[in-house]
């Protein structure tokens, strides 16, 4: 019986559907974050910027462990990776709870990066090599989850934080996140190895390189620098977009949209979480069909567009919303773009560890989140930050066409007499 349950449970779909219920699980780690900033100060007053380093802690630990973590899924297999990481979230906001010093914030802080640093590469990486002819959807319907997945839990934490306390909040909703992704870790396999061996999108190298030998390559490096450009802009309107909100003194005003009326930032929360679920698997899917440099110049400059205008017409309650769920529509999909693109140029066999190494490009942006805030300081309003990260957005979408297009097509060329080393047997997965 045990032996048939797990059969059922060792199939893409199965693992794709895991893997995206594990991520929504996570998602408030950092996506929920800024509803908790402004009690946590009205309670304890250390101040934003301080509150603000435990963002930035809670990114670096996600990002910066990942190649870590990912070579031992890669060697493993993801099943215990993904259990752990849930027991390290739930403890994450458990601790939260009863933190009464910046020192406790940042504990908590650094437990729950890694822990959804373990769940978010395992995850991402078991999707690209389940799904070898699909990679840009599979990584992004997977990053979906992660996206979109506080979409559904923002209101009731809102509401939470209201009525009991954010205290309250952050251990009921720690312990339940926590559990729930360590109960499904179990469900979790590695591929077979002739899912692994096959290279079937358009201009995949067939080679397998290692994170030690992708990073030699002027590829990732290019790659690594479009991300934190595009991650930067991102970063800071999930940590700041309360603050921002607060500052334009649009966050309380009712906002009529679609049927519903709420508060603009409550209103702005919920719609950028479900565009930016959404815009994963939707730019992933586009770039399976026209080509991941293709999709990323597009994407990444309706971006600045996006940062540009929230810039202008902020101030605006119905504008904040639509401008905010723009930017987040447009910035979601390098979650999904960039894993599928390492995945295509570097091969499968080491997907989870290179995805991982990639996505520390993610905690080399948060490092300028901390910055967003001294700009606005200096300035006395947020226009030069969003004018900063538009010019980011512009720079990575031309450096997509003109640079890495070229360069990864003379790098498929160059490898395509490489024998692939693919291994025989498929490594154990716990």
């Amino acid at each position: 019986m045990d032996r048939h349950r797990r059969s059922t449970a060792v199939n893409p779909w199965t693992q794709l559907i895991v893997g995206i219920l594990c991520m929504t699980m996570i998602a408030n780690l950092q996506y929920g974050w800024t509803l908790f900033v402004g009690p946590i100060d009205g309670k304890h007053h250390w101040g934003r910027a301080a509150i603000q380093v435990a963002f930035t802690i809670f990114v670096l630990l996600e990002t910066w462990l990942v190649p870590v973590e990912g070579y031992l899924v890669d060697r493993f297999g993801p099943r215990w990776i993904v259990v752990i990481g849930g027991v390290l979230c739930g403890a994450a906001w458990a601790l939260n709870s009863v933190a009464d010093s910046l020192w406790l914030l940042y504990l908590a802080a650094a437990l729950g990066g890694v822990g959804a640093g373990a769940v978010y590469g395992t995850c991402i990486g078991n999707a690209v090599k389940w799904f070898p002819g699909r990679r840009g959807l599979a990584a992004g319907l997977t990053a979906a989850g992660f996206g979109a997945g506080s979409a559904f839990t923002v209101i009731p934490i809102a509401n939470m934080i209201k009525a009991d306390g954010y205290e309250h909040t952050f251990l009921t909703f720690g312990l339940v996140q926590g559990a729930v992704v360590a109960v499904l870790g179990f469900l979790l396999s590695a591929p077979p190895a002739p899912v692994l061996a096959q290279a079937v999108a358009p201009g995949a190298a067939r080679v397998q390189a290692t994170p030690l030998e992708m990073a030699r390559t002027p590829i990732f490096w290019i790659m690594y620098l479009m991300f934190v450009l595009m991650a930067a802009g991102g970063l800071m309107a999930t940590a700041q977009l309360g603050p921002i909100a607060k500052d334009y003194q649009v966050a309380d005003v009712p906002v009529s949209l679609m049927g519903l009326t709420l508060p603009a930032l409550t209103f702005a929360l919920a719609l950028d979480r479900v565009l930016n679920g959404i815009c994963r698997p939707f730019f992933g899917w586009v770039s399976d069909h026209i080509g991941r440099e293709n999709t990323m110049f597009l994407a990444f400059a309706l971006e600045a567009v996006g940062i540009f205008a929230l810039a202008r017409l902020g101030g605006n309650p119905v504008a904040f919303v639509i401008l905010s769920g723009l930017v987040f529509f447009a910035w979601g999909e390098i979650y999904s773009l960039f894993p599928a693109t390492v995945t295509d140029t570097f091969g499968a066999r080491y997907a989870t560890a290179n995805t991982g190494l990639m996505y520390t490009a993610k905690g080399s942006a948060a490092l300028l989140v901390p910055v967003a805030n001294l700009m606005m300081a200096s300035a006395g309003s947020w226009y030069p930050v969003f004018i900063t990260a538009a010019a980011f957005n512009i720079l990575a979408a031309l450096l997509a066409l003109l640079v890495l297009k070229p360069m990864r097509a003379a790098y498929a060329l160059r490898s395509a007499g490489t024998r692939a080393n693919v291994p025989t047997a498929t490594h154990t997965a716990f």
